[in-house]
């Protein structure tokens, strides 16, 4: 069969989708369509690179292929028709065109669905091996078929998939059988699972087109405590059918629900360097064409700014040595090193109403960046410093990975956390974890290396726990001693559990400093404290953080009252929802 070789060039922005069925699947919903009718779809649409995922099949992409090779066969022994030269000339003229990648839809256990995505390079006999391994009965490999019985739990399927070098991506993750479990009234740990998994490339979500909080790629970027890793989301259109059906406009067409990804060529490898990167900025959902409705220029940064710093993003209006902004930046990179990772953006504030500032003469300020980011940071931290362009300015954007050697320092002895939207110093306990997590990711990495073990991953368990679970943001004052005449405090962070001890009003960061303050203004008698109580929860105090509300609550427990203090929106969860109740909206 025909390869379509990658183009080489600077990065531009390409559109595909990577969600295309063929009538090798069972549920298809057009007849006498074939794979040619597929791709001059594709071809309509704009479409530079598909993936054609049948249900637990590799059957559509192989009858392509079987095609092509027959009507080469009849080409080399001079017997073809004109319609059938018709056929392989617009074969190849389309395979130029359009990068078509092999894949399946797999129905994990509990039906769901996980796409897997594949090299052209990858044969049809490997992959149909994999999907053996997958537990698809040998008998129904061609069926195309949703429903195969007993297969593989989603763990296995995502680890399988990625070892045999293909994508994983949860189909459709925020709707029907997606794995982020929309609409289920439990279910909290093993969504945490089938969303974080290391194995697994990117979400497929249907609201890619959507902004705020609520949107599914605005919950998995990276601020939810419990979804610390951020995800590479996208959209697919899931296409059972050509075009659009009129009478269910929730029937879509090849490419009706598209991804444009910023690529320096077409190809899967660069594909899935993107997946495996920490660049977010790289993908965004189709823009209308000239023909339908104006839209703005896409521009991340202003979206970025919008949203505001949070523990994974920050703004610099710009870098000079001078009051220490040079420095600010470098202990936010050390920061961000230390706890998720995160993006830095320099040249423009995080009000998104005043106009970017931008950064003079970029090339040499990035060369300076990169400089002081390799000299001042222990151990070395690969971060991508670049230049990007936002409403005629020119800033720098430093991408920064979560470190997998912690503690980052900066100039060998100061070393920095994150906590929510401020980065602070690491006390005591803080750098005892950050120690512990790295020797953690050493052992890790360690046995990433070692032989893979032959049993498939149980399905995680969910566990009931006693009462409501305290809040999973802000920090809270689990005991006060006082020593010659001082007060030290212990604090826990809500946002990973981590105990930090012999805290101090002088020594406090920004958010414990404020707990400190309001916990000392409370009288002695915690119940008399003005709570406003819902069961054994209640609410202390609301106020606005910037652009985002904070929450200072309480829980009865039997040990007592405990208080939570500086509680963001993206840690009340369950009751405590009704606890803020339009407070939290």
């Amino acid at each position: 069969m025909a390869r379509r070789k990658g183009r080489n060039a600077s990065r531009h922005w390409h559109l595909m989708d990577l969600h295309i069925h063929t009538p090798a699947s069972s549920d298809y919903q057009e007849a006498n369509v074939s794979c040619l009718d597929v791709l001059h779809r594709a071809e309509a649409r704009g479409l530079e690179i598909i993936a054609i995922a049948d249900h637990n099949t590799v059957a559509g992409y192989r009858r392509m292929q079987e095609e092509i090779q027959q009507l080469e066969l009849l080409e080399g022994l001079g017997r073809l028709t004109e319609e059938e030269k018709g056929r392989l000339k617009e074969y190849r003229r389309l395979l130029k065109k359009i990068l078509v990648l092999p894949g399946f839809e797999f129905t994990a256990t509990f039906g769901f669905h996980i796409l897997g995505i594949f090299s052209p390079e990858k044969t049809v006999r490997e992959i149909e091996h994999l999907l053996l391994s997958l537990n698809i009965p040998p008998d129904q490999l061609d069926d195309g078929s949703s429903t195969v019985g007993a297969t593989s739990d989603v763990l296995t399927a995502y680890r399988l998939i990625d070892e045999a070098g293909g994508l994983a991506i949860a189909a459709h993750a925020n709707s029907t059988n997606g794995v982020a479990m929309r609409g289920f009234p439990f279910g909290g740990q093993t969504k945490i699972a089938y969303t974080q998994d290391p194995h697994l490339h990117a979400l497929e979500v249907t609201d890619l087109g959507q902004k705020g909080r609520r949107s599914t790629a605005a919950f998995f970027n990276g601020t939810k405590p419990e979804y610390p890793r951020r995800m590479h989301c996208i959209q697919g259109s899931d296409a059972h059918r050509l075009r659009t059906d009129p009478k269910n406009k929730k029937n879509l067409g090849v490419g009706d629900r598209a991804t444009e990804v910023l690529l320096p060529e077409v190809s899967f490898e660069a594909l899935k360097a993107l997946f495996l990167s920490n660049d977010f900025a790289r993908t965004r959902p189709q823009r209308p064409t000239k023909d339908q409705a104006p839209e703005q220029e896409y521009d991340f940064i202003r979206q970025a700014r919008e949203e505001g710093p949070s523990i994974v993003q920050d703004f610099h209006e710009s870098m000079t040595v001078r009051g220490g902004r040079l420095y600010a930046i470098i202990a936010d990179v050390c920061a961000f090193a230390n706890t998720n990772g995160g993006t830095l953006y320099v040249g423009a504030s995080a009000d998104p109403k005043k106009p970017p500032a931008g950064v003079p003469n970029p090339k040499e300020a990035v060369k300076r960046l990169q400089r002081e980011i390799s000299n001042r940071i222990s151990p070395p931290l690969q971060c991508q410093v670049d230049t990007q362009e936002t409403q005629g300015k020119t800033i720098i954007r430093v991408l920064v990975p979560r470190g997998e050697d912690p503690p980052y320092a900066v100039d060998d002895n100061k070393i920095y956390v994150r906590d929510e939207a401020e980065t602070g110093l690491a006390v005591r306990d803080e750098i005892v974890q950050l120690v512990l997590r790295g020797r953690k990711e050493a052992v890790a990495a360690a046995l990433a290396e070692a032989p893979p073990v032959a049993e498939a991953a149980p399905e995680p368990v969910e566990t009931a726990e006693a009462g409501t679970p305290p809040p999973r943001t802000g920090v809270e004052i689990v005991r006060v001693d006082e020593r010659d005449g001082v007060r030290y405090y212990t604090m826990r962070d809500l946002r990973n559990g981590n105990v930090v001890k012999n805290v101090t009003e002088s020594s406090a960061r920004r958010l414990w400093h404020y707990a400190i303050s309001e916990y000392k203004n409370l009288p002695a008698d915690l119940k008399l404290a003005p709570i406003t109580w819902h069961g054994d929860l209640g609410l202390l105090k609301a106020r606005r953080h910037g652009k985002r509300k904070r929450f200072d609550l309480a829980q009865r427990s039997p040990e007592g009252i405990r208080l939570y203090f500086g509680v963001t929106e993206d840690g009340v969860h369950g009751d405590w929802k009704l606890v803020v109740g339009a407070d939290g909206e």
